[in-house]
């Protein structure tokens, strides 16, 4: 059985595009980073800024190996928003920072070519 980000899992089943749709990813900016030594891997906690419309929220990411704390402020990023929080370590992830493992299955973060709007919904 391969992990979940191994690149040579099997692809997922199908899903319809209505099932894809109840998947909210929206893009926002890093406003903090510090270290989250609470985790049981290496992490930060983020302050992410996703607009007016969803506001700023915590997320508990794995990705201090390819990432500095002052690196990621003013960095945009893709999240899921709409997973109920969770409990990591004394915090709460209230949304999933999403990215795509490296040779070594370390995480690079999933970012926008360009500069958008904050609170974009990926389509």
């Amino acid at each position: 059985m391969h992990k979940l980000h191994d690149a040579a899992a099997p692809v997922a089943p199908a899903i319809g595009f209505d099932d894809f749709l109840k998947v909210d990813i929206r893009v926002g900016t890093i406003r903090s980073c510090e270290t989250y030594p609470e985790a049981r891997k290496p992490s930060y906690r983020l302050t992410i800024d996703f607009g007016a419309a969803i506001g700023v929220k915590k997320s508990i990411a794995q990705i201090t190996r390819h990432y500095t704390p002052e690196a990621l402020i003013g960095r945009q990023v893709a999240a899921v928003v709409n997973f109920p929080p969770r409990q990591i370590g004394k915090a709460v992830s209230e949304v999933l920072t999403l990215g795509f493992p490296d040779a070594e299955g370390e995480v690079v973060l999933l970012t926008p070519g360009h500069g958008v709007p904050d609170g974009g919904r990926l389509f």
